[in-house]
């Protein structure tokens, strides 16, 4: 009979645990992370007799939960691509907008301030023309500066949102340490604390958002948390600190360390593979450092060449002045390593002077300079950062169009630099000439047509292109004389200077006199004539130096080919040859398509990994998550049970107390 009321007690029992955790399965069917639970049933050994083996009962052996490890790692792992991948779309996005197309771009300005000297040729001495030619030039500058501001903005928040990233991180980890210890502590008992696990793997799937982790368990229970190569985050009950430190070479950059902000060890963007932080991490090492330099870059050469043009003009002071200039960028400069040697007093031992030599050159990219592993005597590495391009340089030396010198004697082996010869041209760009009067828009000489001339040859355009640029050579005189006999399509002409020298050449049309690098010999003049119509033989052209400034436009209309020249970008090849570079229109175009392609492909990668990642979770909940209609199901199954057991301890008790009376008589 005690076998019966104890098989009777046994099934209530198991039943009633059984719908117990159906309930817990119910209540948190809409819980984040949670993991359905079901009770474990066994057998215990039958009760052997003369008739044979009985059975006593059940027995409840434990509560697990429904958990696949391989889809839980899947979900968390793909959690962190998702959010890399959508946070650099979000700043790739905010990136774009420092490139805007149309009107509101800077290829637009450019192109506005260069053909406001339209009205400067053909009212050199307006002031009125003048003036609107400043105001294009200080909205030009405003769009440069305004872009590197945004650029100092978006760095700015970049670090910010690490700092952030990371207090949650620390709070995260800190939580998992604790888990860590309150799940060895339990694991004594022989039994898995579901809930407490549960809890563990959604501070880690939590922490996955921001980097991406892997974990390792351990036999008490615990998991250690690694990230960034194997760096432990977490170790059983003890978790490390993230902190945001400041880059070794700038102080407005910041780098990602673990173990505290002074004993730290820096985590390198290339050994993290997902995550918020690695996003911002790389967006700012790459993306924006890109920006900057494409930026830079533009209005370094932009600025230099209508600098030197305005330079190789006379302007309307009395008397007439060489042409200052009219814009000024941001210095170039060069970053030492925060642990690079110091004096006693704290500052570094040396440090490098960087010179603009031809801004023509300049690309848009900054180089690190560092100790030259080869061992060569006086050498150093220098790698430009944008192509990895490596050389060894030297003291001096000229590297795309800058020149750096050891200000205070060569650096040590341990030594390094980066060097941004644009880093902060578009950011300090401003508009330097206050007078309208200032404009060069005159030319130092002026060619004009003998009237006793046949041919229909006129001016149309003189202007000095580079220093060299004599007006002691002045006056002289261009006498065109018979067809070339090897191109009867050009004139031959005679070119007679003051001293009494004379160059010969050809003329063809559309052809310029005076800056013929191709004519043999080369002729270069420093100036630049361009005619009208087709002279006869005989025909005279006179070159003086200008009298009237005031009414000479040939410098304006330098001003005006500036627009279709290919002077940005412009790079020496390695047999001594210069490839072309782009336009101001063409660089900008350029630069928004280069930044445009990277939104393109952020949004594509952050679309396809956010869809990954929901089926990621979705596989992970339907083997953990809780099913409401099944749940219904097995309530009903072991309510029945319930009731079916209890009908066993009612049977029961209606044996023992029919044998009770029996025993009574």
């Amino acid at each position: 009979m005690g076998s019966l009321l104890s098989i009777g007690i046994r099934a209530m029992m198991a039943n009633q645990a059984a719908i117990q955790t159906v309930g817990q399965n119910i209540a948190n069917a809409n819980t984040p992370g949670y993991s359905r639970q079901s009770v474990v049933l066994t057998t215990p050994n039958g009760q052997f007799s003369g008739g044979g083996f009985f059975g006593r009962g059940v027995n409840i052996q434990t509560v697990e939960r429904a958990h696949n490890e391989f889809l839980t790692s899947r979900a968390v792992n793909s959690k962190a691509l998702a959010h890399m991948d959508s946070t650099r779309m979000d700043k790739m996005s905010q990136l774009e907008k420092v490139f805007p197309p149309g009107e509101t771009g800077i290829g637009a300005s450019a192109g506005q301030f260069l053909s406001a000297m339209v009205d400067v040729t053909s009212r050199p001495s307006d002031p009125s023309a003048r003036q609107v030619v400043m105001g294009k030039a200080t909205e030009l500058a405003s769009r440069f500066s305004s872009a590197g501001q945004q650029l100092s903005e978006l760095q700015a928040g970049v670090v910010s949102d690490m700092r952030t990233n990371v207090d949650v991180v620390n709070q995260l980890a800190e939580q998992i340490a604790m888990a860590n210890r309150e799940i060895s502590g339990a694991i004594g008992t022989g039994h898995t604390p579901n809930d407490l696990l549960d809890k563990r793997e959604q501070l880690i799937s939590k922490l996955s958002e921001f980097v991406q982790v892997s974990t390792l368990a351990a036999n008490d229970g615990s998991v250690g948390v690694f990230i960034g190569g194997g760096q432990n985050l977490v170790l059983g009950a003890n978790a490390e600190t993230l902190s945001v430190t400041v880059d070794p070479y700038d102080d407005k950059r910041g780098t990602l360390s673990i173990g505290g902000a002074v004993n730290g060890r820096t985590l390198d963007d290339s050994v993290m593979t997902g995550g918020s932080l690695t996003a911002l991490l790389r967006f700012q090492n790459k993306d924006l450092q890109d920006a900057r330099n494409l930026m830079g870059q533009m209005a370094a050469a932009l600025s230099n060449r209508v600098n030197s043009q305005q330079a190789l003009g006379l302007d309307l002071s009395v008397p007439a002045g060489k042409g200052v200039p009219l814009f000024a960028v941001g210095a170039a400069r060069s970053l030492p390593a925060a642990t690079n040697g110091r004096d006693a007093t704290g500052r570094f031992l040396t440090d490098i002077k960087l010179t603009i030599t031809n801004a023509n050159q300049l690309q848009a990219s900054a180089y690190k300079l560092q100790a030259d592993p080869s061992g060569v005597a006086g050498g150093y590495q220098l790698t430009r950062l944008s192509d990895g391009d490596q050389r060894i340089v030297f003291d001096g030396d000229t590297v795309d169009g800058f020149k750096f010198d050891f200000t205070a004697g060569p650096p040590g082996n341990g030594d390094s630099f980066i060097l941004e010869p644009v880093g902060q041209a578009a950011l300090d760009m401003r508009r330097v000439l206050d007078q309208t009067s200032g404009i060069a828009a005159a030319s130092p000489l002026t060619a004009s047509t003998i009237i006793d001339n046949k041919g229909s040859t006129t001016v149309n355009s003189m202007y000095a292109v580079n220093d060299k640029l004599d007006k002691t050579l002045a006056p002289m005189t261009i006498t065109f004389g018979d067809p070339d006999p090897v191109d009867p399509a050009k004139l031959q002409y005679t070119l007679t200077l003051a001293d009494g020298s004379v160059l010969n050449g050809t003329w063809s049309a559309g052809q310029r006199i005076g800056n013929e690098p191709n004519a043999v010999p080369p002729i270069d003049l420093g100036f630049e004539l361009s005619l009208n119509g087709v002279p006869r033989k005989d025909d005279t052209i006179s070159i003086e130096v200008t009298k009237y400034p005031a009414t000479n436009n040939g410098n304006a209309k330098a001003f005006l080919n500036i627009q279709g020249e290919k002077f940005i970008g412009q790079r020496l090849q390695p047999d001594g040859s210069l490839a072309v570079g782009s336009t101001i229109n063409e660089s900008y175009a350029s630069s928004m398509s280069e930044i445009g392609s990277r939104v393109q492909g952020a949004t594509y990668l952050s679309g396809v990994s956010v869809s990954v990642a929901a089926d990621a979770e979705a596989s992970r909940a339907g083997q953990a998550g809780v099913n409401i209609d099944e749940e219904a199901s097995r309530l009903m199954q072991y309510q029945q049970g319930y009731q079916a057991a209890a009908k066993v301890l009612q049977a029961a008790q209606s044996i023992f107390d029919e044998l009770m009376r029996i025993a009574a008589r």
